[in-house]
């Protein structure tokens, strides 16, 4: 059987969006690009998704915004699209929010606890999903983790309503979650680089009742990842940063950092106000975000 290439995929599903006016103005390097306007943005990854650019035009997107990086703006519009795609979930807790965790990097060196941190929340009562990919050769993920402990991944939508009333905890293959992101994803395997997608599936707001979104960037983007937070947050939708420190690296000193224990977030889960004493104020970010270290102390 051989794999499907995921730029021939990309029959288009209705008139076709031409991106040469938008590329011109994205494609002019690190220094010269310009970023586009949300409107733009937004119709630019809304044709991506319905399978509307031409191969070529595809790859030059995704090579451009690799060398200009996207702004806030850009990803607040593009992720908008993104929510637009998706059937969201009808979950609902009876004491707590429900928490969505991405999980898109199998474990190579360190172990995975993915699993381990959700079924900890599941265990206080808190409904957790968990979406990302089911495989990554090299590296264990947490979608085989989970099939391990009997927890097998959802096969179908329509499953996971199901299996959070039941469990308290699922796993969501990201080609069920949001099939049209997924093909996206699967550029990687031709192109031989990470796109936004990448980006945009780690902000998802699954959940049709907006739930807490746990959301793990390198420690080395934290202002980026700040503004980013701040301009997609724009109706304070709970959002947590895991901050992860690269080898041989330093935790760098946040403003208005502290180590938070998992009860911290759960109760953050149940009622947003909550955590209104620990906002600070500081120059990157406005929306009320739970800043976490890589090993959170009691208390």
């Amino acid at each position: 059987m051989t794999e499907s290439n995921p730029l021939s995929d990309s029959t288009p599903g209705g008139a076709s969006f031409r991106c040469a006016p938008l590329i011109k103005e994205i494609g002019r390097g690190a220094r010269g690009a310009r970023a586009l306007s949300h409107d733009d943005a937004y119709a630019l990854y809304t044709a991506m998704l319905d399978g509307r650019v031409s191969d070529v035009e595809l790859g030059a997107v995704v090579l451009a915004y690799r060398v200009k990086g996207e702004t806030p703006q850009e990803l607040a519009a593009m992720l908008a699209a993104a929510q637009a795609s998706l059937r969201p979930l009808a979950t609902r807790g009876d004491h707590y929010r429900p928490v969505s965790i991405p999980s898109y990097n199998g474990a190579r060196k360190q172990p995975n606890l993915t699993p381990l941190l959700a079924l900890l929340l599941a265990r206080r009562g808190v409904p957790v999903l968990v979406h990302g990919v089911t495989v990554d050769p090299g590296r264990v993920t947490s979608a085989e983790i989970f099939a391990e402990l009997d927890l097998p991944a959802a096969r179908s939508i329509d499953e996971i309503d199901p299996a959070l009333a039941h469990a308290r905890v699922a796993f969501a293959p990201i080609d069920v979650l949001a099939p049209k992101m997924s093909r996206l994803l699967g550029l990687r395997a031709t192109l031989g680089v990470r796109n936004t997608t990448h980006t945009l599936v780690k902000l998802l707001q699954p959940f049709a009742e907006p739930g807490l979104r746990l959301v793990n960037l390198p420690i080395r983007l934290t202002v980026t990842a700040c503004q980013r937070c701040s301009a997609i947050s724009r109706r304070q939708q709970p959002v947590v940063c895991c901050w992860r420190v690269e080898p041989k690296e330093k935790p760098r000193p946040i403003p208005g950092a502290g180590c938070r224990s998992i009860g911290c977030m759960i109760r953050y889960a149940r009622r947003w106000s909550m955590l209104n004493v620990h906002r600070r104020k500081h120059p990157w970010s406005n929306c009320p975000t739970l800043w976490m270290r890589q090993r959170p102390r009691d208390g």
